[in-house]
């Protein structure tokens, strides 16, 4: 019974609540860390001088270029490689044959770590945009084309035969009944594939770039040896993936959840 009552309590805590009581705790955690451990702030930098870096670095228009071109490699890169996936999973649960064919290259391909095929990407498609896109694609075509074959196969077979005896065109079966029974686990998929897409354009950046996030990174820890820039770059790529995923949610709450 007791609890019962202490999970009511915690539900009944609004989410935004929960996300600062969380972000406070590894605040006081990371400071308490810098004070017993005594590391130098070239080392562990304290909390409050990375969140003066992080102000000052946006101020001065350190971040900002990099972030912009981070931003447009995600947002292409997920939607290329979402676009893409959602097709080609409703190909793999419908053909049977195709999942056959395809199944073990789909596989062997993301068993292949980015980080290697990254280089040789860069060396045969260049360090532009076309690249860190590509790289953002293939990391997010894999949970989303999963989650879209295992949502259209569990659409309820009476309600596909129900379309049928109605005449309903396969168009129409699949606007209407399919894509819409699938949409919470395609966006399941969704979900992942919106984070990975920032891993893949920093991992694209580092194979080879003039801007980015990414190449901020290895100059705040190279030649700048900027420690409190480098953890306010690490802070700008997780608000990226946080505010990309939060958009993901917010279509789903719109287009899946009843209002």
């Amino acid at each position: 019974m007791t609890g019962v009552l202490i999970s009511t309590r915690w539900s009944a805590i609004p989410t935004a609540a929960l996300a600062a009581i969380g972000l406070a705790l590894v605040l006081v955690g990371w400071k308490a860390l810098v004070i017993v451990a005594g590391y130098p702030p070239f080392i562990l930098p304290p909390p409050e001088t990375v969140a003066v870096r992080f102000v000052t670095a946006w101020a001065d228009g350190t971040i900002a270029p990099h972030a912009l071109a981070t931003l447009l490699e995600v947002l292409i890169g997920f939607g290329v490689g979402a676009g893409a996936a959602i097709v080609t999973g409703y190909g793999l649960a419908r053909l049977p044959l195709a999942e056959r064919l395809l199944s073990p290259y789909i596989v062997a391909a993301q068993a292949t770590p980015i980080l290697a095929i990254a280089p040789l990407l860069a060396l045969w498609f260049g360090t532009g945009l076309a690249t860190k896109v590509l790289i953002c694609a293939l990391i997010v075509f894999f949970p989303v084309a999963i989650a879209t074959m295992v949502g259209i196969r569990a659409v309820d077979a009476g309600l596909l035969e129900l379309a049928r005896s109605l005449r309903a065109t396969r168009r129409q079966v699949v606007t209407t009944l399919e894509i819409p029974a699938a949409l919470p686990s395609i966006f399941g998929g969704l979900r992942v594939g919106a984070t990975l897409a920032v891993v893949g354009a920093i991992v694209g950046e580092w194979a080879g770039a003039e801007r980015g996030l990414g190449v901020l990174v290895n100059l705040a820890r190279g030649s700048l040896y900027d420690t409190p820039l480098l953890f306010a770059t690490l802070l700008t790529i997780a608000l990226l993936g946080v505010a990309l995923y939060g958009l993901v949610v917010l279509a789903e709450h719109r287009l899946v959840r009843p209002r």
